[in-house]
Order: C-alpha cells, then structure tokens, then sequence
C-alpha cells in the first residue's frame, strides 16, 4: 500500500532533481527519503528516476506520474493549511527579523508594496534565533539552519559574497593560489566579526586552510565595510547584492574566482506552519528577492 509521504516526497525530488536537496527541503534526514523513492519505484514497478553523479533526471513514467500527482498533492496541502488556520490565532502584526543588510536592500525599497503591518528586528542568526524561540519574532530571515525542535526552515535563496578593494588598489597579478593567499593574508583587512565569517569560508574553500588574517577593524555593519572600502580603507568580503552602486566608480572586485556563496533560509515556529500571513509574507519576499 503506497504511503501519501512517499508521494511528497517523490514530488520534492522531481523539483529539485536531487535527494540531498529535497530532503532539506522537507527537513528529512536524505535516508529516508531515499528510502521513500525506492519504495514507490518498488511499487510502480519501475525507476522513476535516471540518476547521475549531480543531478536527477525523471524517466517517462516519472514525468507521466508527477503531471498526475502534482495538482492532487497541491490541492490537499492547501486544503489542509486552511482547515488548519481556521481554528488557529491569527496575526495582525507580522513581526519579522533579519540582518540590516539584507532589509535595507531586499525589503525596505519594496515595503510601501506590502499590505501587512510589521514589526522588524536586526540581528546576527544567533540574536535571530533566539529572539523566534522566545516568540519575539514570528518569521527571521537566516544564513544558518540549526536543528531546533518546533522550528522550520525553507530555502529563500543564495547569497554570493566576494573580495572587494579600493577602486585604485594595486593587486597581485597571478593565478597561482599560493602566492594569492599568501598576498591577501599581508593586506588590511575589515571583518564583520572577530570570528572572520565569510573570510573564513573563503580561506577554507578555496586555500584549504585556517586565515592567518587580524582584522584591522572589526564593524558589524556591511554597508559601513564597504562605506569603509572606497575611502581606502583596506579588502573586505562583500555580497554582490550591495555592490551595484559601487562596483567600478568607488571598489572593485579582485580575484573573482575566491567568491563563496551563502544560503539564506526562512525559520518559523511549526505552530505557526499554517498562518496564512506567514506565506504571504515569505511569498512578497520571495517574490522581490
């Protein structure tokens, strides 16, 4: 007897053609959704899938049985999430948290569009995460997924952060990754925090080491990083959404292969799941972002 689960779960992986990225999505462990596909192809019959070393692919009876199951799975769901948000509280107020950057970029030019009342809180994803379990909060936007009990979290999009320097800064020609490190580890540098966040990442990614860096200033406030970089400051790690206005009159990207990128999730209660002012505010930001 097939399990209603096995289908969601099917679905989720024909839209990410991927078992590692559906069972995050789904907040599964990637075993058992593994085990989820192989016990619906077992009972079809047949593969639903044609794997590969990156991706998946759906066969023909995959595609013939995601047009079938697609609209039913879609149509319960919403069914559910209003049965549901019938008999819960309702929010007059939707009180939001998230990094100042990404508000004064991403929310603030389009929050005249928005017809929700809101309240909104800054913070590191730490601060954030403390402030939704406390109930402060009712949504946070977040670059880190804790396993928290009572706690969802849905993909919004990926952030890309880069190495960013004085429009005029003389830099190291070369393409040997040696001699780069060991050149951006005798520079100035400005971090977000003593711990080097992003800085780190870079370092780790790409040098396959620990950064040897201490930081010059320490400013936990993007925007005022790169305000710092184009009066000559020194090199910072910047995400591209903030650099559009800067890029080539006042900074300049240097060595554009040492970019990272950073996921950002929605986190909400699991009470909360089925308020329809929580996906109508994660759907406006979607949407703009």
């Amino acid at each position: 007897m097939v399990d209603f689960e096995w289908y969601r779960s099917f679905c989720t992986i024909y839209k990410h053609n991927s078992v590692s990225e559906a069972a995050k999505a789904r907040m599964m462990t990637q075993p058992a959704m593994s085990q989820h596909l192989a016990a619906l192809e077992a009972e079809v019959g047949e593969d639903l899938f044609i794997r590969t070393s990156r991706k998946m692919f759906p066969t023909e009876r995959g595609k013939e049985l995601y047009s079938q199951l697609a609209p039913l799975i879609e149509s319960l769901e919403e069914t559910t999430m209003n049965f549901k948000s019938a008999s819960l509280p309702t929010f007059t107020v939707i009180k939001i948290g998230t990094a100042h950057e990404f508000y004064t970029e991403k929310i603030l030019p389009r929050l005249h569009k928005y017809n929700i009342r809101t309240i909104s809180n800054f913070g590191t994803a730490d601060q954030l995460l403390e402030l939704l379990k406390e109930d402060k909060v009712d949504l946070i936007i977040t670059s880190k997924r804790y396993q928290t009990p009572g706690i969802e979290y849905l993909k919004l999009m990926d952030e890309e952060f880069v190495i960013v320097a004085p429009k005029d800064f003389e830099v190291l020609d070369t393409d040997d990754l040696e001699l780069k490190e060991q050149w951006l580890s005798s520079q100035n540098w400005m971090s977000y925090g003593l711990e080097l966040p992003i800085i780190r990442r870079i370092w780790r990614e790409h040098f396959k080491k620990r950064p040897l860096i201490r930081p010059i200033h320490i400013i936990p406030n993007l925007h005022i990083i790169l305000k710092a970089i184009e009066n000559g400051v020194g090199l910072s790690v910047i995400t591209t959404y903030l650099l559009r206005n800067s890029v080539n009159e006042r900074t300049k990207v240097i060595f554009e292969d040492l970019k990272v990128k950073n996921e950002l999730y929605f986190a909400y209660k699991l009470k909360h799941k089925h308020l329809p002012q929580i996906h109508e505010m994660m759907t406006l930001i979607r949407d703009d972002v």
